[in-house]
């Protein structure tokens, strides 16, 4: 059996009372079973008035997670606002962890912080709960080092953002402490049963005809239809759109390709006419770029989150929408209408988390058991479980 409870505190300012506020609420709402875990997300703000070091030091279980710009739970949307997720189960074990700086790999220290977990239970994980820092690289990378460790198994998370233009206070999370390029995790063991649920805007919003990417390396295009990258969008008049614009990426190149295309965003072009993306763009992808509307936007993702609940045995959900969704919410002046939206379409007494991600890790499909993990832009990521 699995218990979640989601709570939170708007109490930036004063530990105690904020504390008091988290203890009230999950007093309240669940009580807690032989193992225990906490995801976490805040505004950056309650880490420099030590409100989530206190809390996070005064919860008896472990806390991994991100900070984030504006997120929602059962109760309550809002922006500046501490939210945690908890999971409790007698026959679910939870191990959280978190790695050493990722500023020149990921494999040493991701597989010496697996490693220091697997010293203590070996057990093969069902799931992963990842939550790499952002801006290091392509968050391909991280899946990456993940299936090299554990194969064959769900990863599922959020890259940290904050709530500024440049992401510049964006950190992560573990036990209180934040991390500027440290990833912290949650590995889940036992009987558990995730399912994955993924929002990406209508191909009904294209602006461009299909096109293929004949020349690419990691996130880099270099040529498109064989041609260099910049003057192929010259040409076509889209290179003026194309830093806010969503690819809709079809990775039919892929060995593990099982049909379904995903976004990337668009993230500048080098001086040779290369085009960077902030996920990796394999050669031999077909894309069409789409329009990134607000009305889209809060369609797909009620369309997505009623899915939720007619699913059986939910016992909780986890909800990353990207930024980006946001950013152009906040261009109509409707910050917080994808996470009302969501609020409204849920099941209330399904318990679930809500915040906004720098990047989205999830599996697009599970066959025969098998997860095709996958990094995502401009999307809205479920785990159910």
């Amino acid at each position: 059996m699995l218990n979640c409870a989601s709570i939170y505190t708007y109490e930036v300012d004063d530990q105690d009372i904020a504390l008091d506020e988290i203890n009230e609420q999950l007093s309240e709402k669940l009580t807690l079973l032989e193992n225990s875990v906490g995801i976490i997300m805040c505004n950056p703000e309650f880490i420099s008035t030590g409100v989530l070091k206190h809390i996070c030091e005064n919860l008896p279980f472990d806390l991994a997670g991100v900070t984030t710009s504006s997120q929602a739970v059962n109760d309550e949307a809002g922006e500046f606002i501490l939210t945690i997720f908890v999971m409790t189960s007698d026959d679910v074990c939870f191990y959280a962890g978190v790695t050493e700086g990722m500023e020149t790999e990921v494999d040493r220290p991701l597989k010496t912080a697996y490693e220091n977990i697997a010293a203590v239970d070996s057990e093969q994980p069902k799931l992963v709960l990842a939550f790499p820092p952002f801006g290091l690289r392509a968050g391909d990378a991280y899946i990456r080092g993940w299936e090299r460790l554990v194969p064959d198994i769900p990863v599922f998370g959020t890259l940290a953002i904050d709530d500024t233009a440049t992401f510049q206070g964006c950190e992560t999370i573990f036990n209180g402490d934040s991390y500027k390029t440290a990833m912290s995790f949650v590995l889940c063991c036992g009987n558990i049963n995730p399912r994955f649920l993924i929002a990406t805007l209508s191909e009904g919003s294209a602006i461009s005809s299909k096109a293929e990417i004949t020349k690419a390396e990691g996130n880099h295009a270099y040529e498109v239809n064989r041609i260099n990258a910049l003057k192929f969008f010259e040409e076509k008049g889209l290179s003026e759109r194309v830093l806010y614009t969503p690819f809709l990426i079809d990775q039919v190149s892929r060995k593990d390709y099982d049909g379904v295309p995903v976004i990337r965003g668009f993230a500048s072009f080098t001086e040779e006419g290369a085009a960077v993306f902030h996920g990796d763009i394999d050669e031999g992808s077909t894309f069409t770029m789409l329009k990134c509307e607000p009305d889209d936007i809060v369609s797909t993702t009620c369309q997505k989150v009623a899915q939720i609940n007619e699913l059986p045995d939910v016992n909780g959900v986890l909800l990353f929408p990207c930024a980006v969704r946001r950013m152009t919410l906040m261009g109509a002046n409707k910050p917080l209408i994808e996470l009302q939206s969501a609020r409204d379409v849920i099941d209330p007494e399904i318990p679930f988390m809500m915040g906004y991600a720098g990047g989205e890790i999830c599996p697009t499909s599970v066959n025969n058991g098998v997860p095709t993990n996958r990094f995502h832009n401009y999307s809205l990521v479920i785990l159910v479980v």
